[in-house]
């Protein structure tokens, strides 16, 4: 199916809907949620996805996981996706949080094949073997480090929030310390409670993800590390590739590949 709404065909008896969909750069999909839980893929692209729990960058060829009934918000910046709507008693991951999941070249030719095929497919047929084997590719995809958790604390969160609006890789826990009226030790502790890291590997991990979109825009590697704040294009790119295993030069324009 192409081009669809997932309401006009939720309603059809089958564990998995498929469904293509291509968007104008920079479509903004409000906040909604899905009976059934989601796998968002993106072939091209970069999509910018926003949850109660905080803000994820998802790269082309990665997928984000949302479970059913999550409230979400999308950006799309020149995304062509391949989604799949389960139901809930057979979503193959079982965890409460949304993820962004590596995509391998199975799972990934699985998608592009389910979104052909009819929607009220044959269930003992080729088309529901691959239903099922998607299933099995989905639970064992691997999990990505593009997640930027947000504190339920709003003091915290602001202070948080405040931060992804200008990022700065020097920081220091001390200065956030100082700012919130709390000890350095109090604060790391405090910190890591609300967010589930430690603040040195959430501002790392912050840059790296705020770093892909620019990427998509075509912005030049030299210029992105400094505003970061770091030292030099080389150390960001040491970073990056720590982090991610490829270089920042992978992403860079990859809205228009």
């Amino acid at each position: 199916m192409r081009n669809v709404s997932v309401d006009s065909v939720d309603h059809l008896p089958r564990d998995i809907l498929a469904i293509g969909t291509d968007y104008p750069d920079g479509t903004l999909l409000p906040w909604h949620s899905h009976r059934r839980a989601q796998l968002l893929y993106g072939a091209v692209g970069v999509m910018q996805v926003s949850t109660e729990e905080g803000a994820f960058v998802v790269p082309r060829q990665r997928a984000v996981w949302i479970p059913a009934g999550r409230p979400h918000q999308v950006r799309m910046l020149g995304v062509s996706t391949r989604s799949l709507y389960i139901e809930p008693a057979a979503a193959p991951r079982t965890g409460s949080t949304s993820e962004v999941l590596e995509v391998s070249p199975l799972l990934r030719q699985l998608l592009l094949e389910a979104v052909e095929v009819p929607p009220e497919y044959a269930l003992d047929g080729r088309d529901g073997v691959l239903a099922k084997l998607l299933l099995h590719e989905v639970a064992r995809a691997s999990t990505l480090p593009l997640h930027i958790p947000l504190p339920s604390d709003p003091t915290l969160a602001k202070r948080c929030l405040a931060f992804l609006q200008q990022p700065d890789i020097h920081e220091a826990p001390e200065a956030w310390a100082k700012d919130l009226h709390v000890s350095p030790r109090t604060f790391s502790r405090w910190f890591r409670a609300q967010t589930g890291m430690a603040f040195l590997p959430w501002r790392q991990r912050a840059c790296v993800v705020l770093a892909l979109s620019r990427l998509a825009d075509g912005e030049a590697v030299t210029a992105i590390a400094l505003d970061l704040g770091y030292d030099s294009p080389g150390a960001f790119s040491t970073m990056f590739k720590r982090v991610l295993g490829e270089s920042p030069s992978a992403y860079v324009g990859v809205k228009t590949d």
